[in-house]
């Protein structure tokens, strides 16, 4: 019998404890990312390792002891089949490795995503790129920030629009352009530079003021994109769907429309 939801700490508490857990996840990771990677194929034919699973036990007893009975929506949890029952309570969606194919190439660009939702929005949110031991979080309303190299944490915020023309995002394997072109021509958006990443590295790009805006027109699940809307959002940029409205979450199947993550400057 699953305990009954208790109610949630303070939002510090939250924030605090989900950056624990994410770098308890993260040394896992490395310590498995240095040897034998365990690659093997799920039953959809995508690519898991040994990190996806140990990250993901991690968290899921992190998550479990901050906020007991409170539902987890996790990467793995799913595609073995544990699909937990939501009310209209809050619920954890979790990515333990977010870019499995950029870990197998150990290229560095993988993320741990943990956020939490709340009426089909995300408030809090920590992506952690363990290769740099770069972190990233944001709660809404009291905004985002990113951990400094002596372990401190700066205030990140979107940016004005830039004079040049707008910095875009594309993920690594959208190779050909086309689609975009035509999506910002037909939007009158100029676009002076474009930057590959891998990830959710791309929403906080965006919300450090790095980049402007991320059209996605592939498929994702939340669990890909929940920790990045939330820091983006608590640093003042916003994730809508093609049609303008905001982007929510809790959807049938946890798949994500088209959507575009951007500085609210950049529209």
């Amino acid at each position: 019998m699953s305990p009954v939801p208790q109610p949630l700490p303070s939002r510090e508490v939250l924030r605090q404890t989900c950056t624990e857990i994410a770098d308890q996840a993260a040394r896992e990771i490395m310590r498995i990312y240095a040897g034998d990677l365990g690659v093997r194929d799920k039953a959809d034919r995508s690519p898991v390792t040994d990190a996806d699973h140990a990250a993901e036990a991690i968290i899921l007893a992190g998550l479990n002891a901050l906020t007991p009975g409170t539902p987890i929506v996790a990467e793995e949890e799913m595609a073995a089949g544990r699909v937990p029952v939501l009310d209209d309570g809050p619920f954890w969606l979790v990515d333990p490795l977010d870019g499995t194919k950029e870990f197998i190439k150990r290229n560095g660009e993988f993320t741990v995503n943990i956020a939490l939702i709340e009426n089909c929005r995300p408030t809090v949110g920590v992506v952690l790129a363990p290769a740099t031991d770069t972190l990233w979080r944001g709660v809404v309303g009291l905004g985002a920030d990113k951990r400094q190299p002596d372990g401190t944490f700066a205030a990140i915020h979107t940016r004005p629009l830039p004079a040049g023309g707008l910095t875009a995002c594309a993920s690594r394997s959208h190779a050909v352009y086309s689609d975009l072109d035509i999506w910002f021509r037909n939007n009158d958006l100029a676009v002076a530079e474009r930057v590959q990443a891998g990830s959710s590295l791309k929403f906080c790009l965006i919300a450090e003021g790095k980049a402007d805006i991320y059209p996605r027109f592939g498929p994702t699940s939340e669990w890909d994109t929940a920790a990045g809307h939330a820091v983006l959002e608590a640093a003042g940029g916003e994730v809508v769907k093609t049609d303008g409205t905001p982007l929510g979450y809790g959807k049938p199947g946890f798949k994500n429309p088209h959507f575009i993550a951007r500085s609210k400057a950049a529209w």
